[in-house]
C-alpha cells in the first residue's frame, strides 16, 4: 500500500510538472496564430521604403505570455528578432491583468477571471496571484529584465529624450536597437487608489486605457453591463495621467466615456487598437464623430490586424480603414496598432510588417503618408504625451545608447 502511494504521489508531481511547463506554451500557441491565408509577393521596391521607415505599434500584450521576447519562436506574434525583421523601431507593450469569463464584445460582468489561472499556471510570483496591481509590476520588471539582457538590443523608452536617443541611434547604426514603452489595458488594476497611478508611473509606465472588457470604479466599458461614463475618480484619474504624463488610451471606453474624454482633454488622446465602424460595424470600433473628436485633441487611432477591427485579416482591409481616417481627419491621425499576441487570429506577424507598406503603396498613399502611418505620427504624439506637464522640467542630459554587438 505505501509503495502504491508513494507511485500515485509520483505520478501526480509529474503531472503537474508536465501541466506547468507544457501548458501555458499550448494555450499561448492555440490563441495567438495566423491564418495561413495567402499573402501578395513583397516587391523590392516595397520593401526598398519598408527598410527606410520608422515604424511604431502602439499595442502588443505579448508581456501576458511565458515567452522570452528576446528568443525567436515559431508560434506568437511578437518577439525581438521578428521586430528587427519588420524593421520595428518602437513597440507599446500592453500589461494585460484581468480579463472576464466567456468574453465577449457585446457584454461582460466584471466577475470572474481568465488571466489568474494563467498567472497561476505560468508559475509567476505568488504576489501576483491575487493582486492586479503587481501583475503590472511583474510586467514591468519582465520587460527590464529582457532590456537588461539584451546587450542593447532592446532599450526602455519613458520620456522624450529617451525617444530622441533612440531615432538617433538608429539614423546612425540602422534597425539594431528596439525601444520599448509599457502601457496599461484596463485601469482596473489602481485597485480603487488612484494613487496607486504613481506605482504605475515609476515603473515605466507611459500610456494606459481606463477599461478594458467589463466596467470598473474609472468608467464604463464598451464590452460591459452598464457602458456608463467616466465616474468622479475616472475624471480624477485622467486629470493625473495628464499632468504626469501618461497618455489616456480610449482603447475599449464606452461610447459615453469617450465623449467624456475627449471633451476634457488637454493633451493628445489615443486609440491604441482598434478599427472605425465605417469599414467595420463592431461596436469597439469608433464612429466618425469619435474619430473627428480624437482628432481635434491631436490624437492618433491605432488601426489593429484582426477581424473585429477591420472585418479581415487582409492587408487590404487595414489600409481601407486608414484611407477613411485619412479621408475623415486627415493623414496625421492614422497609426499601427496591431494588437499582436492578443488572443488575435492575424494574417501575419511583426515580421511580416512590409505588407501594410506594401499595401499602402497599392492604394495610392504618397510616400510622405506611408511614413507617418507607419510611425511618424505615433512619434509626435508619445513624444509630447510622455512629458510631464507639472512636474519637472525634462532633463537636458542625452541619453546614450552602447551600441549592440555587430
Amino acid at each position: 500500500m505505501k509503495k502504491m502511494l508513494i507511485a500515485v504521489l509520483l505520478l501526480l508531481v509529474l503531472a503537474a510538472a508536465a501541466f506547468f511547463t507544457f501548458a501555458p506554451g499550448y494555450v499561448d500557441r492555440d490563441m495567438n496564430a495566423l491564418d495561413g491565408k495567402p499573402l501578395p509577393e513583397i516587391t523590392g521596391e516595397a520593401q526598398a521604403l519598408h527598410n527606410s521607415l520608422t515604424i511604431v505599434d502602439l499595442h502588443s500584450d505579448s508581456l501576458l505570455w511565458k515567452r522570452d521576447v528576446l528568443a525567436a519562436h515559431d508560434y506568437g506574434h511578437m518577439d525581438l528578432p521578428r521586430l528587427k525583421q519588420g524593421n520595428v523601431a518602437l513597440q507599446i507593450f500592453s500589461s494585460v491583468t484581468k480579463t472576464p469569463t466567456d468574453q465577449n464584445y457585446d457584454n461582460n460582468s466584471a466577475e470572474g477571471d481568465n488571466i489568474t489561472p494563467l498567472v497561476i499556471g505560468q508559475l509567476q510570483p505568488m504576489r501576483t496571484w491575487s493582486s492586479l496591481l503587481e501583475r503590472s509590476l511583474y510586467h514591468s520588471q519582465k520587460l527590464n529584465d529582457a532590456v537588461e539582457n539584451s546587450q542593447n538590443e532592446l532599450v526602455l523608452v519613458d520620456s522624450a529624450t529617451e525617444m530622441d536617443a533612440l531615432l538617433g541611434f538608429r539614423e546612425i547604426a540602422g534597425p539594431r536597437t528596439v525601444g520599448a514603452m509599457l502601457s496599461v489595458e484596463g485601469l482596473h488594476n489602481l485597485e480603487g487608489n488612484p494613487e496607486n497611478l504613481d506605482k504605475l508611473y515609476d515603473a515605466g509606465f507611459r500610456m494606459a486605457g481606463l477599461t478594458h472588457f467589463f466596467d470598473n470604479e474609472l468608467a464604463g466599458s464598451m464590452h460591459g453591463e452598464e457602458k456608463g461614463g467616466l465616474t468622479d475618480m475616472g475624471r480624477e484619474v485622467v486629470r493625473r495621467m495628464e499632468a504626469k504624463g501618461i497618455i489616456v488610451d480610449i482603447a475599449h471606453l464606452s461610447h459615453k466615456g469617450v465623449a467624456e474624454v475627449l471633451a476634457m482633454a488637454t493633451r493628445p488622446v489615443v486609440s491604441s487598437h482598434g478599427g472605425v465602424q465605417a469599414t467595420c460595424d463592431v461596436n469597439r470600433n469608433l464612429s466618425d464623430e469619435e474619430i473627428r473628436g480624437l482628432a481635434a485633441t491631436g490624437g492618433i487611432i491605432g488601426v489593429g490586424y484582426w477581424e473585429g477591427a477591420v472585418c479581415d485579416t487582409s492587408p487590404e482591409a487595414i489600409v481601407k480603414a486608414m484611407r477613411h481616417i485619412r479621408d475623415l481627419v486627415g493623414i496625421e491621425h492614422v497609426a499601427l496598432g496591431s494588437d499582436y499576441d492578443g488572443t488575435i487570429l492575424a494574417r501575419f506577424d511583426t515580421s511580416g510588417l512590409v505588407h501594410v507598406t506594401q499595401a499602402l503603396m497599392a492604394a495610392g498613399f504618397t510616400e510622405e503618408e506611408i511614413r507617418a502611418v507607419m510611425g511618424g505620427n505615433a512619434v509626435r504624439v508619445l513624444t509630447e504625451g510622455i512629458e510631464p506637464q507639472v512636474a519637472g522640467k525634462p532633463t537636458d542630459e542625452p541619453t546614450a545608447f552602447e551600441a549592440p554587438p555587430a
